[in-house]
Formats: structure tokens, C-alpha cells, sequence
């Protein structure tokens, strides 16, 4: 309808032959927006990178350039492409040697192999972020930070996140950027865990920030009833004399009982 007003002048045989033209040399997109056709153009760099690709090719490139950084699975290509395995493998494998487009391992699934354009970088929810290292949860880097983190706050006392943050980046501790939200992930978990304390409170220019500071009370690591077998058992309300479970047959607690087998009473 907008072409039609914008060119009414020109007839609908030399408009139908200029925008062939177009999609051939790649210079406009076709989009279905609903139940109307939507012309899009293409940028003068994406015409230069994808000049000699086929039509699967185009296809497969801007179903993973819509993807953004989170990618696209294979198995999502094909439904939405229609197009056969065979064909589909045959246009990833030629937008990979190109430098088009690249493989990513997910987190989430590592036998799920998800696409997305060559010259972006992974989201978090696919890499998982800082915290994992080829698809692994790194649990030695985050011993270290909160180790680092926790000397660091016991030092100086009392320190706000932008100056932990700033700390972590001159250490050097990590081959990665961390953000002030991956900072702020470290120090909630010693939070949690009862070794740090945080207060909101009014800075220098009278705003409100979040101080931290070593806890005054840490919260135990055990306790007298923790420190039974009973304690711990995920079965404790199936134990009953007589049953499957009971005290008279329980390894654990003939273990735990052993030291006192000799004492004299």
C-alpha cells in the first residue's frame, strides 16, 4: 500500500520489475508482517559479505541474524526455514567457511549446538557467563574471588561495590571482564553465607549506597543437631522401628555411635 502511494506514477509492471531487481542483487529483504509483504533494505555491507550465496543461504543467514546473541538450534533452523537436512547442513557449512556465521555450545544443553552471527559475542544465558569455562562451572575461580573479595573487604572495613569492582579489575584475577553485577553475585554469596554484612546507607553526596562489611556474628557452620546423623537424613520422617528405616539398623548411626562402643559407664 505505501509503494503504491509513493510510485503511484509508475506502473505496476516496471514496479514489480525494479523490486525483482532488487531482491536479486540482495538490495531489499521480503518479509511477511502479518498478512502483508514488508520490503526491507539491506545494508551496503551485508550486500558486499553475502554476494554469491544462494538463496538457502540467505535464508539459513537471516534466521540466525534474527537470533541476536542468544542463537538459534538446528532443529528451529529447519522448522522455520522448510528447508531439508541435507540442505540446511549444506548452507551452515557454507556460511561457516565464510565467517559468516558460528557454532556456540549452550550451558543449558552441551549436546545442543545453537548458530549466530560471526562477529557477536555469546549471551550469558548461553555461556553462562564468567563463572564457566568451556561450558563448565569454574568453582576454583569462584573460590578464589570469594577468598580474594572477603581479605579484601576485612581490610579495608567497609567498602561500597563500585570499589570491590575496582579492586577485582587491578588484581587481575580474572582473563575475563567481570561486570559489577558478577562482582555483586561473589559478595551476595558471602552475604548468604553469614561471613559478610551490608548496610544501605547515605555516601558522601548524600545518596543512598550499599556499604559491606564483616559480619558480627557469622551464622555456624554446624550445629548440635547437624551434627547427628539424624540431622542430615533425607529419610528421617520414614525412619521407625521396624521399618525399612529405623534407628536399630542404621549404618550411619552405628558409625557415628562407634567411638563410644568401649566407654565404661
Amino acid at each position: 500500500a505505501d509503494l503504491e502511494c509513493h510510485l503511484a506514477a509508475v506502473s505496476v509492471q516496471d514496479r514489480a520489475q525494479a523490486i525483482n531487481a532488487l531482491l536479486s542483487t540482495r538490495r531489499v529483504e521480503l518479509f511477511r508482517l502479518g498478512d502483508k509483504l514488508v520490503y526491507k533494505q539491506v545494508d551496503a555491507q551485508d550486500v558486499a559479505k553475502l554476494k554469491g550465496c544462494s538463496q538457502d543461504d540467505l535464508v539459513i543467514y537471516q534466521l540466525i541474524k534474527a537470533s541476536n546473541t542468544t542463537g538459534i538450534w538446528t532443529k528451529d533452523l529447519r522448522f522455520k526455514s522448510s528447508l531439508s537436512q541435507l540442505a540446511m547442513s549444506k548452507a551452515l557449512k557454507t556460511l561457516e567457511m565464510r565467517k559468516l556465521v558460528k557454532a556456540v555450545k549452550s550451558v543449558a544443553s552441551k549436546n545442543r549446538k545453537v548458530y549466530m552471527l560471526f562477529e557477536l559475542e555469546p549471551s550469558k544465558e548461553l555461556t553462562g557467563g564468567a563463572w564457566y569455562t568451556e561450558q563448565e562451572f569454574d568453582a576454583a575461580f569462584v573460590d578464589v574471588l570469594r577468598d580474594h573479595t572477603l581479605k579484601f573487604i576485612k581490610h579495608k572495613s567497609r567498602v561500597t561495590l563500585e570499589e570491590l569492582c575496582e579492586f577485582v579489575s587491578c588484581t587481575g584475577m580474572s582473563k575475563v571482564e567481570l561486570r559489577p553485577d558478577d562482582v555483586l553475585q561473589v559478595v551476595n554469596t558471602l552475604v548468604f553465607d553469614g561471613l559478610v554484612d551490608s548496610v544501605e546507607e547515605p555516601n558522601q553526596d548524600n545518596d543512598e549506597e550499599v556499604f559491606y562489611f564483616m559480619a558480627t556474628l557469622e551464622i555456624p557452620s554446624a550445629g548440635p543437631f547437624t551434627a547427628i546423623p539424624c540431622g542430615v537424613c533425607p529419610v528421617l520422617h520414614e525412619c521407625k522401628e521396624g521399618g525399612v528405616v529405623s534407628p536399630s539398623t542404621c549404618a550411619y548411626y552405628k558409625e557415628w555411635l562407634a567411638p563410644c562402643a568401649n566407654l565404661e559407664w
